[in-house]
């Protein structure tokens, strides 16, 4: 836009306290130095123009009052918008109760603007019970909103540059219902209104059938505009054409970095390299200036044109954060002070010929309204300490087996077929349902045909595939399910899982816990794991222990074709994150012990809970009253290695298959300990600090009295990878041979 405005020479004023006090009266004169008035603010509505006002007043405010009262509002770290209230002024009025938005930790102006109180702001900033987005548990300006007459706001962590990818992922959802003329869940008033529209009911006055469309908007700053995973994203969008607004806040800082040590381009140069991807300037210090161009992003998205990318130069006026202060580093203060946005909005509403006493006013009844909401927000309760652990999941669909696991002439199927039947039967009875990952769709249906002719049944709508963008693949699902679409998704090998973990970790993971329930995430992750016979150290690994260490995640780990198909429906209806482990040495059945892993196939709709272990084998009953047996602890390829193993103890070996790792069934393992005294937890994963440990110290510390001798552990040598060969191979991992010598040792004692 032609308002965009370039920052002058910085301050070089060696003493922070100067500093400040330049920066003071540099604010103090912007309010009575003469100003020009850009052509766009004359124009704007007068309304809008004094309701924008009155809230950078309220945001200037809450942010002084923080100043005065720090040794309270600092106890919690905090940032403020001061410098960015016009931009995100803008951006909050231009939003509908149909759109999603995606804030970013500095957008206390643009909640207000969207019609949240000071209150309600405060209430997070003092960690108060009665906080709506979270109930204390997360810093200020991280919302997470459903409230009727507001735009959806989902879970967003602080890490820098993560809301990138989930944000987009809610327009991909959008797009996609769009695609299947399917009604947004949960928006049907919405989709009653667009009805009409579309039929021609609506009066003259009425707003043309685009501007009814929803739209997401993603509000980021610009030094995280240099994160991979925004890159991912930008990609995402412009390859499926996605109805999403960037909007780049750009104020020339990091932490203490600036923008010349950061980046080699600004966000709006960046964009240039994404052909499809339109973007526009505005001068993020004026409130006209922002609000046109924002206005022509808007209407360019709902109009489904493609993603925009606005970038909008702010000053910084305020501290980085409470705890990061500005005079400790800071010597361009007073140049970005010339940049306030309040006093240039100030002068463009006289200029208007709006009066100094009502701006007055206006001024007066957002400092009252700050002081009181804050004495009201002082004295509100706080957490009950009993709730901590409340919201760590949502409550599960299925809490108990159900539907036919043999039914009359079923035949015995492969796992990797009852997955790909059990993806098809999801696919066919919810169509709120995609599948999505590398290679899934199209012709080949993935690298074990696990989603075999599955692109060309249900359309490249809904199986597609992604680039290879494990970030995107699994963060995306956040934002899918904010919008109320099921995704199924793929990783292709364990050992790939990694560029996702920080999904997983921060938005994945948290967002049922931080919402209070408000967001969880019913993602279904499929992720094939472990040794077949000469993978190699990048396609054979296992990773469930490092999975085990996210909280907020469900793991299940399925070793026959039975569990498979019941394991994948019920995960898919859980509304948590669930990542299912998918061996594929047990996909064919071709490794040598692993015919059992074929079983009889489950009518459509059978499921298993999560949480619920299984006896794989029982031990008779005889030599269990006599005390000659032993437990075998275990999960997938385990399984079969205890199996074949237990021929040479003939009766004497019961084999529990864990089925999930989490949540676990640990009352079945105490049990199954308590009957027999003695316990192999058996694992393909390196031993050392594993699961299969940790669940050894469990089984210890609660049945260490009807022990008979130590838990005995087994696993995978300690080492960084497997080796491509398959001697080495051998050698490294556990087998049916090395679970035997470990069972007659065990017995033994």
């Amino acid at each position: 836009m032609s308002d965009f405005a370039a920052f002058g020479a910085p301050d070089t004023t060696d003493f922070a306290s100067t500093r400040v006090a330049t920066a003071a009266a540099a604010a103090a004169a912007a309010f009575t130095a003469p100003a020009s008035v850009p052509a766009s603010a004359l124009a704007a509505d007068p309304e809008l123009l004094r309701r924008a006002y009155r809230l950078m007043h309220t945001a200037a405010a809450m942010a002084t009052l923080y100043e005065e009262e720090k040794t309270v509002a600092a106890r919690y770290v905090h940032a403020t918008a001061r410098g960015h209230e016009a931009v995100q002024l803008a951006a909050a009025f231009l939003l509908t109760e149909n759109d999603y938005a995606a804030p970013y930790y500095r957008d206390d102006a643009m909640l207000l603007g969207m019609g949240l109180r000071p209150f309600e702001l405060m209430l997070q900033l003092l960690a108060k019970a009665d906080d709506p987005f979270s109930g204390g548990r997360t810093y200020y300006s991280h919302p997470s909103l459903r409230r009727p007459g507001f735009p959806i706001i989902p879970h967003q962590s602080s890490a820098t540059g993560m809301q990138a990818i989930p944000a987009t992922g809610m327009a991909h959802a959008l797009a996609y219902f769009e695609s299947q003329a399917l009604a947004v869940p949960g928006n049907e008033e919405s989709r009653m209104r667009n009805e009409e529209l579309e039929g021609g009911k609506h009066s003259q006055s009425s707003l043309p059938v685009s501007a009814s469309k929803p739209v997401v908007l993603c509000s980021i700053g610009d030094g995280a505009m240099t994160e991979g995973e925004v890159a991912e994203a930008l990609q995402m969008a412009i390859l499926h054409q996605l109805p999403i607004v960037y909007l780049v806040q750009d104020n020339d800082w990091g932490i203490s970095a600036t923008g010349r040590e950061m980046r080699a381009m600004n966000a709006y140069e960046f964009a240039a390299g994404f052909p499809g991807l339109r973007r526009l300037q505005v001068n993020g210090a004026d409130f006209g200036s922002s609000h046109a161009g924002l206005t022509e992003a808007f209407a360019h998205v709902r109009s489904r044109r493609g993603p925009v990318l606005v970038h909008a130069k702010c000053p910084l006026l305020g501290h980085h954060t409470s705890g990061v202060r500005r005079e400790w580093y800071r010597s361009d203060l007073a140049t970005h002070q010339e940049q306030d946005p309040l006093p240039r909005l100030h002068q463009q509403l006289l200029a208007a010929g709006v009066s100094v006493e009502e701006l007055a006013a206006l001024a007066a009844k957002a400092q009252a309204t700050v002081r009181d909401d804050w004495a009201e927000a002082l004295a509100a309760p706080n957490p009950d300490p009993a709730t901590f652990a409340n919201h760590e999941f949502a409550p599960p669909a299925v809490t108990a087996e159900a539907g036919e696991r043999r039914p009359a002439g079923a035949e015995k199927t492969l796992m990797v077929d009852a997955a790909l039947h059990a993806v098809d039967d999801i696919l066919r009875d919810f169509p709120e349902a995609l599948f999505y990952g590398q290679d899934v769709g199209g012709e080949l249906g993935g690298v074990f045909r696990e989603a075999a002719l599955l692109a060309k049944k249900y359309g490249d709508a809904r199986v597609f595939n992604t680039p290879i963008q494990e970030a995107y693949i699994v963060g995306s699902t956040a934002g899918m399910a904010a919008v109320g679409a099921r995704p199924i998704v793929e990783i292709q090998f364990a050992d790939y899982i990694w560029p996702a973990l920080n999904q997983l970790v921060e938005e994945l993971s948290k967002s049922c816990y931080l919402t209070m329930g408000k967001f969880p995430i019913p993602a279904l992750i499929r992720v094939p794991i472990g040794a077949y016979g000469g993978g190699g150290p990048y396609h054979s690994g296992s990773i469930e222990s490092t999975l085990l260490t996210i909280r907020g995640i469900k793991v299940v780990y399925p070793s026959n074709a039975a569990d498979m198909k019941g394991l994948m429906r019920a995960a898919f209806l859980d509304p948590n994150p669930v990542i299912m482990l998918e061996h594929k040495g047990l996909y064919w059945s071709k490794v040598p012990g692993t015919e059992d892993a074929k079983t009889f196939e489950p009518a459509t709709g059978y499921v298993v809970p999560l949480g619920q272990a299984a006896i794989a084998q029982a031990a008779d009953a005889d030599k269990l009253r006599r005390g000659e047996t032993a437990l075998v602890v275990t999960y997938g390829m385990g399984v079969h290695w205890a199996k074949t193993a237990s021929r040479d103890f003939p009766g004497q070996i019961e084999i529990l298959d864990l089925r999930t790792l989490n949540p676990l069934d640990f009352e079945a393992v105490t049990a199954a300990t308590r009957r027999h005294g003695k316990v192999l937890v058996l694992t393909e994963e390196p031993l050392m600090n594993s699961f299969a440990e940790s669940l050894a110290g469990r089984i210890q510390r609660h049945c260490f009295e009807v022990l008979d001798g130590p838990v005995f552990t087994l696993g995978a040598a300690n080492l960084p990878a497997i080796a491509l060969n398959v001697e080495l191979e051998r050698q490294m991992l556990p087998s049916a041979a090395k679970v035997a010598a470990a069972l007659g040792e065990l017995l033994a004692y």
